[in-house]
């Protein structure tokens, strides 16, 4: 048997008063996810363990069913690893935003989603003008950078930018959690700082503004860590001799390297809501002839979450059912080798709240000749219901893997 997660990243929501306080899965049109709900079997997942941010790496470490006490490191490592950085022992990796400063204010978190033709440019110019044999800025994907610090403590609270916005930087820059990483956080602030005076006058800000476009005036450095001791996948699962992940995020890309998962790039992936869900959906096809294992990573729900914009996030659930969901199903179903399909969100990203929460999400597990459970679409309220109940750690990835076993984890209902 094949194995594909498709996973809409921050799909799940809180119900909308506007939408008649309906979530947004319950909403929207999706005869595709509903119908596998229906075939298959549902349940809810925990994947933000105690103590843990729900952020997108914990979330999809835990999806994959990765020990996070254990093998978190940060998004840092993993978007390092994404990019080709390959940390040293003493290095220090940590995800750098470049974002929108607006008087005293975090206007985005994205530069208003500037191209990474735009911030390539910005972040050489910052390398060059801010760079040393301590510290190194490397370009990413849009938005996403990476900054690395050499010798540089992790024990720092960092506030991740898509959690505050409109609020006021300055209180929210980098504290250190014990004596020894006050200099390493005294340094970020400093180069935050440093940034914003470089970057206000820089030729492709001003042509930004000139445009009405937000201005990246600013770097953003959260989520420290070093290199993560995480094992691949095909050490634990037997069932994947082989696989790959799908996405246009690095951070996804990053945790797919460290899962010993091949790497596929795909023309017109942009992880906004313009992202070629077609191609996207042919390359997964096509890895699915060879590989045992999948991961579809889609993050247009999550970005319009970040947004606020409730339709534009309707539009993206619609479009990941119509587009990747429907068209794979429609591929597979009467393949002669089975191919198990998950779907599910890695956590809610609420439009309410602009950011991430750790509540369970819902998933469903369709494969030809499973049993069915009694819940019939695929949402938040009905995946309670599921015969899966609600599962944790790696209870989701064993049980995906099981091919079809009947087991069932008795677990308390959400």
């Amino acid at each position: 048997m094949k194995f594909l997660i498709i996973l809409g990243d921050g799909m799940a929501d809180w119900p909308v008063k506007s939408l008649q306080n309906k979530t947004l899965l319950q909403h929207a049109n999706i005869p595709y996810m509903d119908m596998l709900a229906r075939m298959g079997k549902n349940g809810l997942l925990a994947t933000v363990p105690d103590g843990f941010h729900p952020g997108s790496e914990v979330a999809n470490m835990s999806v994959l069913g990765y020990n996070l006490p254990k093998v978190y490191e940060g998004r840092g490592p993993l978007e390092a690893a994404s990019i080709g950085v390959d940390l040293k022992p003493g290095e220090m990796g940590m995800r750098c935003n470049i974002i929108c400063i607006q008087g005293d204010n975090i206007k985005n978190h994205s530069a208003g989603h500037i191209s990474s033709e735009e911030a390539e440019e910005l972040i050489r110019f910052l390398d060059e003008k801010l760079g040393n044999d301590q510290v190194k800025f490397y370009p990413g994907v849009s938005y996403r950078h990476l900054l690395v610090i050499k010798d540089g403590n992790k024990n720092l609270d960092c506030t991740p930018p898509h959690d505050v916005p409109l609020k006021p930087f300055r209180p929210l820059m980098v504290k250190a959690q014990e004596p020894a990483a006050e200099e390493t956080s005294q340094l970020i602030n400093d180069l935050i700082l440093k940034s914003q005076e470089l970057l206000k006058d820089h030729p492709v800000n001003l042509k930004r503004i000139a445009e009405g476009k937000d201005p990246a005036n600013s770097i953003w450095p959260w989520s420290p860590g070093y290199r993560p001791q995480m094992e691949p996948l095909s050490e634990t699962y037997p069932q994947i001799k082989s696989g790959s992940v799908i996405s246009a995020v690095d951070l996804i890309n990053g945790i797919g390297y460290y899962a010993g998962l091949r790497r596929i790039d795909v023309e017109g992936a942009t992880g906004l809501y313009d992202t070629n869900y077609e191609n996207k959906v042919a390359a997964a096809l096509e890895a699915l002839k060879t590989d045992d294992f999948v991961y579809l990573h889609i993050e247009a729900s999550d970005e319009a979450g970040h947004e606020g914009d409730v339709n534009l996030k309707l539009k993206t659930i619609e479009n990941l059912d119509s587009r990747a969901v429907g068209p794979i199903y429609e591929a597979v179903k009467n393949w002669d080798e089975p191919v198990a399909i998950a779907v599910l969100p890695d956590h809610p990203t609420p439009c309410e709240l602009r950011t991430h929460t750790n509540e369970p999400i819902p998933f469903l597990i369709w494969y030809p000749g499973i049993e069915a459970d009694a819940v019939q679409v695929y949402d938040e309220e009905a995946a309670k219901d599921g015969e899966y109940g609600v599962l944790k750690e790696d209870e989701f990835m064993k049980t995906f893997m099981r091919q079809g076993t009947a087991a069932k984890f008795h677990s308390d209902k959400y």
